[in-house]
């Protein structure tokens, strides 16, 4: 199993970069953020390049590379939750829908020869979905956005959308329901929000090297300082080591790798265990500065510690790792 890209990963990687600085530059996230910016031509964009097609469990690096790249840019697009998430879960999933799904909180009975979905969830890109994805006990059921009731919850992110979504007794008919493998969907959705996650770990990287190369004290970059070196080293130090486990993660579904599972989780947690590592360092590199709405750190910042909240915290997943490794007797 190689962990370098080849040349083509190579080329898409510089692609899928410099796509990114023209059509999702920061003065957009700043935008959203503070006036609410339309991200339709991003998102369409994003569609007519085929970027949203990319859900063959083959494509799974490439798909990884866009993620993390996007993570980085703070996407303001539904593109993680529709073919992270929502795409392993279906069948066909359309390139230009835009999906999201709900993997607890919902039930299905059977009733006539309908199901019947009750319950609720927190969604990520909840509403702006066009269908969800949703997995319940008695299977994965693909429901349209316009017979379930929706909210956008207020979050710290400001560019991120999460919503309130509750499915009041919704009938749906039995061909809208499948038998998708709901475990390999989840390695896909936490090896995609992993990758944001480093994407994200990577942007405030990238902002710290910058502030402290042009801040001075004492007539001399602040980068000088050996404390401050150090810290920055510690933060490059936990990206690399997520990145190398998303990747990981990635390639194991790429090659229907029976480890693909765990890595996802393993992913998942070192990537938690960067973004908290990599707030805490990068904000106080930045000092009093960090703490201001003029500075951009803070949608990374706030991208990653999103990322650590959904789909199980870090705990949740070395607290998997840990089961694991005691019913396979692995010391």
């Amino acid at each position: 199993m190689l962990l370098e890209f080849d040349s083509d990963q190579r080329f898409w990687q510089s692609t899928v970069r410099e796509m990114l600085a023209r059509h999702c530059p920061p003065t957009l996230i700043r935008e959203v953020a503070d006036h609410g910016a339309d991200t339709g031509p991003l998102w369409k964009s994003l569609i007519d390049q085929g970027w949203t097609a990319m859900t063959e469990p083959g494509e799974a690096v490439e798909l990884t590379i866009a993620h993390e790249e996007l993570g980085r840019a703070c996407d303001p697009t539904p593109f993680l939750a529709t073919t992270s998430q929502f795409a392993p879960l279906v069948t066909q999933a359309p390139a230009e829908v835009a999906g999201a799904a709900v993997y607890e909180g919902v039930t299905a009975a059977r009733e006539g020869g309908d199901w019947v979905l009750t319950g609720s969830a927190r969604v990520l890109d909840g509403d702006r979905a066009d269908q969800f994805a949703v997995v319940t006990g008695a299977g994965v059921f693909l429901v349209p956005a316009g017979v379930v009731s929706i909210r956008r919850a207020a979050v710290f992110d400001p560019v991120l959308h999460i919503a309130d979504v509750v499915f009041d007794r919704v009938r749906v008919a039995p061909e809208a329901r499948s038998s998708a493998d709901v475990r390999h969907a989840r390695a896909v959705a936490l090896t995609g929000m992993a990758a944001t996650m480093v994407g994200a770990c990577q942007r405030v990287l990238d902002l710290v090297v910058e502030h402290v190369r042009e801040r001075r004290q004492f007539g001399v970059p602040i980068g000088s300082f050996q404390a401050v070196g150090h810290k920055a080293a510690d933060i490059h130090v936990a990206i690399e080591r997520a990145r190398a486990l998303t990747y990981f993660a990635a390639l194991t579904i790429a090659e229907a790798d029976d480890r693909k599972h765990l890595a996802a989780v393993m992913a998942k947690a070192a990537a938690g265990e960067c973004q908290s590592l990599v707030f805490r360092n990068g904000l106080q590199l930045f000092g009093a500065m960090g703490y201001t709405w003029e500075n951009d750190v803070q949608f990374a910042l706030k991208r990653a510690k999103a990322g650590e909240l959904l789909l199980g915290g870090t705990d949740e997943h070395r607290a998997t790792i840990a089961r694991h490794h005691r019913a396979t007797g692995l010391r």
